[in-house]
């Protein structure tokens, strides 16, 4: 009993052991990019590479803000990807509760159509959008990249596919007590699907945050720009701006996603992995 013990924590120490190796491994990257941040420019490319720096220089997170108004990017990125999330989440839950609860006719030709929506690339609508965009008069807004984003087919679809755990008999309890379509939606279908819901506003929020073709395509004032068109210009003019400066800009980048996961991913790994209320 004691042996076959021993050899099941050995066995779950070395598959620790294997997932802590891959997780550095995993890190490698980003933790060479926080590095080249804040090394001199020179020493990125000296031979042999060092994967230290010689000397931390906190001054390229300064140049970042010095160089462009990044501040104001980022808050333009805050205030788009937040307004698409969280309009997002409004048609994506009312879509996919209609899909999934309610009946009515040509119902799975019109889920079809939604779901035809996850196999068109975006650079193949992007003229037609435009066109819309522009005699809507939003070229150049913030509101053009949020009109455009505030629809996701895979979000309906993962919330439908949630929706479609939860027995039927809760909707005929509530609607017995009296409860209405929009009572049964608020207080019970959401609230059993807050995993879904979440994880399909974590996919958006990713999506939005670096999106880099709409915003490169409808806006042109620098006030209005976002943060992946800002890292762009720390390029500079044929690739001439600083690599440790960039790398900077990056790491800031990389702040409101990963606290984001850090917080919810519980939520994330709900959502993959119950799959519901069964009757």
């Amino acid at each position: 009993m004691n042996r076959q013990k021993f050899r099941g924590n050995r066995g779950q120490r070395v598959l620790i052991l294997v997932f802590v190796l891959l997780s550095i491994l995993f890190l490698l990257p980003f933790l060479w990019t926080f590095a080249t941040s804040l090394r001199l420019p020179k020493d990125s490319f000296k031979l042999p590479p060092s994967f230290f720096p010689t000397a931390f220089v906190w001054q390229n997170y300064r140049e970042v803000f010095e160089k462009f108004p990044f501040a104001k990017f980022i808050l333009n990125s805050i205030f788009v990807t937040f307004t698409v999330v969280l309009l997002n989440a409004a048609v994506s839950t009312m879509a996919a509760y209609a899909f999934s609860r309610l009946r009515f006719p040509g119902r799975e030709r019109l889920f079809l159509l939604v779901l035809a929506g996850m196999m068109i690339p975006a650079q193949a609508t992007i003229i037609p959008i435009y066109i819309i965009i522009a005699k809507l008069g939003l070229v150049g807004s913030k509101w053009s990249l949020i009109v455009t984003s505030m629809v996701s087919p895979m979000s309906i679809f993962l919330v439908r596919q949630a929706m479609l755990t939860i027995p039927s008999s809760y909707d005929e309890a509530a609607c017995l007590d009296g409860a209405n379509k929009f009572t049964v939606f608020f207080r019970i279908i959401l609230p059993m699907c807050k995993s879904s819901i979440l994880m399909s506003g974590l996919l958006v929020f990713i999506a939005t945050w670096n999106d880099f073709l709409r915003p490169l395509i409808f806006l042109s004032d620098w006030n209005e720009m976002t943060l992946p068109i800002g890292l762009r210009q720390l390029q500079g003019y044929q690739m001439t701006g600083s690599i440790s400066v960039i790398f900077a800009g990056v790491i800031i980048s990389l702040i409101a996603p990963v606290m984001l996961y850090a917080f919810g991913q519980k939520y994330l790994v709900q959502s993959v992995s119950l799959s519901g209320l069964k009757s």
